[in-house]
C-alpha cells in the first residue's frame, strides 16, 4: 500500500527530530557523562520532552543510539587503516585516531566507561572490532614492521593505559597523550624488540577485566 504524500513530510520530520536528539544527546553525556536527564536533552534539542521519549522510550535506548554512533565511528577507523598498503603505518594511524576520539569525544568516553550502562555494548564492539584488528595486526606481522609476539590480547591493555593517560592529562595538557603513543609505538616496533616475559591475555580473560568500569572507579 503506497503512503499518502500528506504523511512523507510527518515522517522526515520525524527523523529530523531523531538525529536532532541523538546529537544533543552525545554533546550533552560528553559534558555532563551519563547522569544527564532526558529533559536536559530535549531542551538542547529544541523537542518537547513527550518527543524525545516518542523516539527513545528511556534512557537506556537513548544511551544505545549514541553508542551505535559511536561503534560506526570505530569500524570506520579501523576499516581505513586496512586500506593503507603499509600494515605499519595503517596499524600506527589506527592507534592514533582511536586515542584521538576517546581523548576528544567525551560521549564515547562516557558510554564506554560507564559503570551502570554498557557491559553489553562493550563486548559488542569486542565482537565486531575483533576481526578487523587482528588482521591488521597480521599484516603487519606479515611485513615484518610490528613485533612477532604483540596479541590482539593485549590491545585493550593499550588502550586502557591509553585512557588513563588522557583522564589524568586532560586538564593540563589535552594533547600529550601524543607523547605517550609516540613512546608507545617505539616498543612496538620490531626492529630491535627484544622477548616479552609473559604471555598476552587471552579472549576469556579479557572479557572478565571490566577496564571499562576501572576507569570510573580509578
Amino acid at each position: 500500500m503506497s503512503i499518502p504524500v500528506s504523511e512523507r513530510p510527518l515522517r522526515q520530520d520525524a527523523e529530523r527530530n531523531r538525529e536532532r536528539i541523538v546529537s544533543a544527546a552525545r554533546d550533552a553525556f560528553a559534558e555532563g557523562g551519563l547522569d544527564v536527564t532526558m529533559e536536559e536533552v530535549a531542551r538542547r534539542a529544541g523537542v518537547g520532552i513527550g518527543t524525545v521519549y516518542r523516539r527513545f522510550p528511556d534512557k537506556e535506548a537513548l544511551i544505545d543510539a549514541v553508542f551505535e554512533d559511536a561503534l560506526r565511528d570505530l569500524v570506520a577507523i579501523v576499516r581505513e587503516a586496512l586500506d593503507e598498503p603499509d600494515a605499519w603505518r595503517g596499524f600506527c594511524a589506527y592507534l592514533e585516531r582511536v586515542m584521538a576520539l576517546n581523548a576528544n569525544n567525551r560521549a564515547l568516553h562516557a558510554v564506554l566507561g560507564s559503570q551502570e550502562h554498557g557491559r553489553g555494548r562493550l563486548d559488542a564492539i569486542r565482537a565486531r572490532m575483533r576481526p578487523l584488528t587482528r588482521k591488521l595486526i597480521e599484516r603487519a606481522h606479515e611485513q615484518g614492521t610490528l613485533r612477532a609476539d604483540f596479541s590482539p590480547g593485549d590491545l585493550p591493555l593499550v588502550f586502557a593505559a591509553a585512557g588513563r593517560v588522557v583522564e589524568l592529562t586532560q586538564a593540563a595538557d589535552p594533547d600529550v597523550w601524543r607523547r605517550f603513543l609516540a613512546l608507545l609505538l617505539d616498543g612496538l616496533r620490531a626492529e630491535g624488540a627484544t622477548p616479552l616475559p609473559h604471555p598476552a591475555l587471552r579472549p576469556s580473560q579479557i572479557s572478565r577485566l571490566g577496564l571499562h568500569r576501572a576507569r570510573r572507579s580509578t
